[in-house]
């Protein structure tokens, strides 16, 4: 099956910059938009880069339109926004649930977005308790199909440096057999490549994948 025209939000980070590789080498999408706040040097003749204000629903709305698919990959860390939750909710909450509901307004087919293991609308943790929260307003959104991919720690090389990351990436491994399934460490491509290949089949309703659902759909 070809897809004429899909969305990609947040390739600049670590799964989205492999979601967006995997896209453009898969001959079934023949025309990318990638979303972002700053022009990208993308040089492929399938990416069409958006530069819009992620504050204007409009804006954000026009570019989902037309599309079957869209990928969000969108998330920030609190050293970006100097531990400011407000700021943070901003970015990991707001942005996330107005492209889902541009999805719905544009009746867009399948919306797949990473969210976290352990994401809990009850959890004392201000990151899991959010990606529970988004999780559920996205749901009670009732799109046509959404996708959610539930990874625990990501294993990959990111642009930007995060020591507390890359130490856990390090010695995290070897302590896996001991984690319960949910939680243990994957590699970002994995999940990219579970998220092509699920946005390839409509699964009507709302379905979340966990670690093993992830490592069998990558194969």
């Amino acid at each position: 099956m070809k897809f004429e025209e899909i969305t990609i939000f947040g390739a600049t980070g670590l799964i989205g910059g492999l979601l967006l590789k995997l896209l453009i080498d898969d001959s079934d999408f023949e025309r990318i938009k990638v979303v972002s706040r700053k022009p990208l040097l993308l040089n492929d003749k399938k990416i069409i880069n958006k530069i819009i204000d992620f504050s204007n629903y409009e804006s954000l709305s026009k570019t989902v339109k037309n599309s079957k698919i869209v990928f969000s990959a969108i998330g920030t860390t609190q050293s970006k926004v100097n531990g400011d939750n407000i700021e943070y909710r901003k970015i990991d909450f707001d942005i996330l649930y107005n492209i889902a509901r541009a999805c719905k307004e544009n009746k867009v087919e399948n919306l797949l977005f990473v969210s976290s293991s352990g994401a809990n609308l009850n959890s004392n943790s201000f990151y899991l308790k959010l990606k529970g929260e988004i999780e559920k307003s996205i749901l009670d959104l009732n799109l046509k199909s959404t996708s959610v991919f539930r990874p625990s720690l990501l294993l990959g090389k990111r642009k930007e440096k995060r020591l507390g990351e890359k130490i856990a990436q390090i010695i995290m491994p070897f302590f896996s057999f001991l984690m319960p399934k949910n939680y243990k460490p994957v590699k970002a491509y994995l999940v990219a490549k579970s998220m092509v290949n699920v946005s390839k089949s409509f699964n009507p309703g709302f379905k979340i994948y966990h670690y093993h659902e992830i490592i069998k759909i990558s194969k």
